[in-house]
């Protein structure tokens, strides 16, 4: 039985997991959750991740959300050297997985909610709240971009999950305009990424054509 991946596919979250799972050759089943829908809020997908957030991952009676979580289950089911090689290597993409989670992709998620999120709700963003997350994203994009002027991946020289995990502000960046493109290691970073895994570019093309295809048909100009 395949392992279940449910999300909407404009998810970054989402594509974090499915791209890293296709770079691990491990088999899943993907459910589409319709976010805009309301789908993530129902009974039923509440009793699997009570937040009403995607994704989530169902493999037999065992249920796990968070895409970092995920990501580390599928690698240590699979055997995947993408969680590590050595102890050192696996604390190291810990601590970029850690790390983007607290410095980082919270306030690329903070700026798609109200730059995009409220314009389907037709309520206008705060620009407090955008002007906060502007800086700290530029904080930590300075200290990736240091971190990256002498890597070609986060740990190492070869993709792991950190990549994945640091590299998902990247799916929502030109929509919500935040200051990543002022970066320019990290931008060839992601370049290199698209270049090199399939299961990234194929992923941003799913995200875009389905965040700008609800944006053309709620009207929404950006």
């Amino acid at each position: 039985m395949a392992i279940k991946i449910y999300g909407d596919p404009g998810s970054g979250s989402r594509r974090r997991v499915t791209s890293a799972a296709a770079a691990m050759g491990i088999d899943i089943e993907i459910v589409d959750i319709d976010l805009f829908k309301g789908e993530s809020h129902t009974p039923a997908f509440l009793k699997l991740n009570p937040h009403g957030l995607s994704p989530v991952m169902v493999d037999g009676d065992f249920v796990l959300y968070e895409s970092a979580a995920i990501n580390l289950y599928l690698a240590e089911k699979a055997g995947s050297d993408l969680a590590g090689r050595t102890t050192r290597e696996r604390f190291e993409i810990l601590q970029w997985m850690f790390w983007s989670g607290e410095q980082w992709r919270v306030f690329a998620t903070l700026t798609f909610d109200e730059m995009l999120a409220k314009r389907f709700m037709g309520q206008p963003a705060d620009e407090a709240i955008v002007k906060l997350a502007a800086g700290k994203i530029r904080a930590a994009a300075a200290v990736l971009d240091t971190h990256l002027a002498t890597h070609d991946y986060m740990v190492g020289d070869r993709l792991t999950l950190a990549d994945f995990d640091v590299a998902g502000p990247f799916s929502q960046n030109e929509r919500t305009k935040i200051p990543l493109n002022e970066f320019p290691n990290l931008v060839a970073w992601q370049q290199r990424l698209l270049a090199t895994v399939p299961g990234w570019a194929a992923t941003k093309r799913e995200v875009d054509d389905r965040i700008d295809g609800a944006l053309a048909a709620a009207g929404i100009k950006l």
